[in-house]
């Protein structure tokens, strides 16, 4: 598989174009008739006195700073987009930085913007993987966008003694609060801010829409893939005691600061591959093998993204929220396990996910009489986790009076010899259109050749749909209703029909996903 990467074109740094932030003065590059600028702080290093507290203000600068390569990555473990190293930028402590996109760095410009927010089930994730360069996005769609790290694992989410909750999302906070005062002087209209992002990226657009601290700091946003897992305090607290311990310490700041924080990824890494041993306390969330989540705390995270909705928390906020058909392929390809369940193991998932518990598992086995135990045991994972969460806060959306659009993923990945369908994460290759980096390259795998034409234009009919909304507030198809349920099917041929889950959406209506318990806690 070949791809056409296009920074063959780079402007000399001296010069590249020059724009003043609040903090300073920033220099980027000029690739392919875009602006770029790459690493440019939005808070302070949270290391030393900062460490787990809430992002701080980035302190002022003299002169006019680099902006040319991305800053380090947040500590992290290793995971299946490969390894988080910085593309470009020197390691360090400088993980809150920030990087911009721009057809026209001029005030005058006024470009609707577009704030993505990776993934990686909270413990993952780096603004600089190849896999998310918006070149395209910003080009063909004529947008600012904009990407950022977060803190992630034990640095962002877990529930420490002496620090706020949530840490990982203060930071998005921060970095949308620098938006608002910094891109217009980008070529962005601070009025036309869209959020956008995919699994705990998703997640974490639920959340900001449910967040008193992020009101009136976008205008729309898109999630692809909204898991389902938020933890309730008890468990958060319980997990993160399981952390500490790790590490020989208690879940407290005095303890965990005099840690380097990239040894603490270590301890998070060790629990997640025993989480199952704590199933007993821990219940659902324990088979998800990550101890980190937003946390329900009452205070940064007031309740669900689902109840917060359905209260009129996003009431004027657009919004276009999907998920993909097959979401949980993926996890089974890359874990040796497809067309290896077993009949006991299917009954056990279905009796721990399913509404109703050994009720729920009968009512799953007679809306899909054929369905053999793999089948079972990978819907009611990808009905569960995704696609659930997903259709349900669109539902909330409207139960609020707000307005969503829905979509579903059906185009099938070819890698791994087609048997991924359409799996978690293919959204982002798709949409960044980075068939050979990171996941895509693991998607698009063993693929001879140009990537293939329905792939190319499924990419830009995405990245047209997506800016669009951003532009207008429509994406291009029906908004959702809770009668004829109009869905986008995203394919080689594109439709849209009634929501294509029918038997699982019946067999979840009228459940709440709430924050998951600590059981006998």
């Amino acid at each position: 598989m070949t791809t056409t990467e296009s920074h063959d074109h780079l402007a000399p740094a001296s010069g590249g174009p020059v724009v003043r932030t609040t903090a300073g003065a920033v220099r980027g590059r000029r690739e392919d008739g875009l602006a770029v600028f790459r690493g440019i702080p939005f808070a302070e290093p949270p290391v030393g006195e900062a460490r787990f507290a809430a992002p701080r203000p980035v302190g002022a600068w003299d002169g006019t700073r680099e902006a040319l390569a991305f800053g380090p990555p947040p500590p992290q473990e290793a995971g299946i987009q490969g390894p988080p190293g910085p593309v470009g930028g020197p390691l360090g402590d400088d993980w809150l930085t920030l990087n911009v996109w721009t057809p026209e760095p001029s005030p005058s410009a006024g470009r609707p913007v577009m704030v993505w927010i990776y993934g990686g089930a909270y413990k993952l994730g780096f603004s600089g993987q190849p896999g998310y360069d918006a070149q395209r996005i910003a080009r063909e769609g004529d947008v600012v966008v904009v990407t950022f790290n977060y803190r992630v694992g034990m640095e962002g989410f877990a529930r420490i003694e002496g620090a706020p909750a949530n840490r990982g999302l203060l930071d998005q906070v921060a970095a949308l609060e620098w938006v608002r005062e910094n891109i217009t002087a980008f070529g962005g209209d601070p009025a036309r801010v869209t959020v956008f992002g995919e699994s705990a990226g998703a997640g974490s657009v639920a959340s900001l829409l449910a967040m008193p601290k992020a009101r009136g700091l976008f205008r729309r946003a898109m999630a692809q893939s909204v898991p389902g897992t938020f933890f309730s305090e008890e468990l958060a607290r319980d997990m993160a005691s399981a952390l500490a311990a790790e590490a020989g310490l208690r879940p407290t700041v005095a303890d965990l600061s005099a840690v380097d924080p990239r040894r603490l990824t270590h301890a998070g890494q060790a629990l997640s591959a025993k989480m199952l041993q704590h199933q007993d306390r821990w219940g659902q969330a324990a088979p998800t093998m990550t101890p980190f989540s937003p946390v329900v705390d009452g205070e940064v995270l007031p309740t669900t993204p689902w109840r917060a909705l359905a209260a009129g928390s996003a009431r004027d906020i657009d919004l276009v929220v999907g998920h993909n058909r097959d979401e949980f392929r993926l996890f089974l390809v890359l874990g040796g396990m497809l067309d290896k369940i077993t009949e006991d193991r299917a009954t056990d998932a279905l009796r721990l996910f399913a509404p109703g518990g050994k009720a729920g598992e009968r009512a799953y086995r007679a809306a899909f009489p054929e369905a053999s135990p793999g089948e079972l045991y990978e819907r009611v994972h990808t009905d569960w986790l995704f696609s659930m969460p997903s259709l349900r806060l669109a539902e909330a959306q409207l139960a609020g009076g707000g307005r969503a659009h829905v979509y579903e993923l059906t185009w099938p990945a070819p890698g791994y010899g087609g048997v991924l369908g359409a799996c978690h994460g293919l959204d982002i290759p798709l949409l960044f259109g980075t068939f050979g980096a990171d996941l895509g390259n693991l998607l698009f795998s063993g693929v001879a050749g140009p990537v293939p034409a329905d792939a190319q234009e499924l990419s830009s009919r995405l990245r047209r749909s997506w800016t669009e909304f951003a532009r207008t507030g429509d994406p291009g198809w029906p908004a959702y209703d809770g009668e004829l349920r109009p869905t986008q099917v995203l394919d080689a041929e594109p439709a849209v029909v009634a929501y294509p889950e029918e038997r699982s959406r019946k067999l979840w209506e009228g459940h709440e996903f709430g924050p998951l318990p600590l059981i006998g806690g």
